[in-house]
């Protein structure tokens, strides 16, 4: 009886967690996934305390590709401004956490710099949704709203650019930001842990939201919106609901990265930076949060290795063998890595099982 009950379960747990918006619907996917999210939990128990902690650095980042790849994958809304609020949320933290040093007050910078990360995305949403800037135009817009940003964060390196005790500091960055606190101090080996299992959940928690209704009609925006209003779907106010959770999902990466190194600058407003996530989005598969985040920590841990001059490639080439990597996903994967895997798994399996990929029988069955 308690089998049974444990079968049924899991069953409706898979029910709400697969769909045709998600890839991995398979027990075997979710055997690879529990293994790897086990090794990823048993890591900082076999390397260094350093290396544990500039992993976390990557998962930090994940959120802002993860927040990218939700926008503009699945409702088709190509941003650049996902480092504003990933900036927003970061100064945020600090300004909060510094003025109030404590750890309650802390803890009341993490809820504080999410909801200004939050609250910003949905102020930008709304005037561009409801104000009609659609497709390249808003990509341009918050493009222009992150290096805005970023100019006027780099002027204010004088000392009557404060809030309370936290000076802003210009280019020079704002230091001293506190760890990042839950009740408790999470530093090192402890910040790793709750980075990943925050991430982890916020992708199971993702992959529920897009297999819902709501998730049927943010995929039914991207591919259609003129037809999808004819079906009395209000398409601006699903655009700004999704705008303002992408928001949201940057603006967690961004308390994680300022926790991280204690100190952020302007340079995450760079134009630069902004460019990093679609860059990690494209290459793992835009319709892949599973593929973006796997991306994300790959070339970030290559970018990180070639910038600190490991092996015989110099520092100098990182940015172009990334580059390179685009180029080459977008001629040959345009899909992305993960559901052009995606596809060919299903291909093999199909020619195995006597039917093509249209569903119908090939003609080696026939014959």
């Amino acid at each position: 009886m308690s089998s049974a009950n444990t079968q049924t379960t899991l069953s409706r747990l898979r029910g709400l967690l697969e769909g045709p918006n998600t890839l991995g619907n398979s027990k075997s996917f979710w055997v690879g996934f529990v293994l790897a999210v086990t090794a990823l939990a048993a890591y900082p128990q076999v390397t260094d305390p350093y290396s544990a902690l500039q992993t976390s650095r990557y998962f930090a980042l994940a959120f802002l590709a993860i927040s990218l790849c939700f926008v503009w994958g699945y409702c088709g809304v190509l941003s650049f401004g996902q480092v504003a609020f990933f900036g927003i949320s970061a100064y945020a933290f600090g300004i909060i956490g510094i003025n109030f040093a404590s750890t309650a007050g802390a803890t009341v910078a993490l809820f504080g710099a999410v909801t200004a990360g939050t609250f910003a995305a949905a102020v930008l949403g709304y005037f561009m949704f409801y104000g009609g800037v659609r497709d390249v135009y808003v990509t341009i817009m918050t493009l222009v709203v992150a290096l805005v940003l970023n100019t006027f964060m780099g002027q204010t390196a004088g000392s009557e650019w404060a809030v309370g005790t936290a000076r802003l500091g210009g280019f020079n960055g704002m230091t001293n930001i506190p760890n990042l606190t839950f009740g408790i101090v999470f530093q090192t080996v402890g910040f790793y842990y709750a980075v990943l299992f925050a991430l982890v959940g916020t992708y199971l928690g993702l992959r529920v939201l897009l297999n819902s209704s709501f998730g049927m009609t943010m995929v039914a925006v991207r591919e259609d919106e003129e037809r999808t209003a004819t079906f009395g779907y209000n398409v601006a106010f699903v655009k700004l609901v999704v705008f303002t959770i992408g928001g949201g999902l940057a603006a967690l990466g961004g308390v994680f990265y300022a926790s991280w190194g204690n100190y952020v600058d302007p340079s995450v407003f760079s134009i630069a930076f902004a460019a990093l996530p679609v860059v990690w989005v494209s290459i793992g598969g835009r319709e892949s949060l599973l593929g973006t985040i796997g991306a994300t920590l790959f070339i970030e841990r290559m970018r990180t290795g070639l910038s600190s001059g490991i092996g015989p490639i110099g520092p100098e080439w990182a940015l172009v063998i990334v580059g390179g990597l685009l180029l080459a996903v977008i001629l040959f994967m345009p899909a992305g890595i993960a559901p052009t895997l995606n596809e060919l798994k299903n291909t093999i399996l199909q020619r195995r099982s006597g039917r093509s990929p249209s569903g119908g029988p090939t003609e080696e069955s026939i014959k």
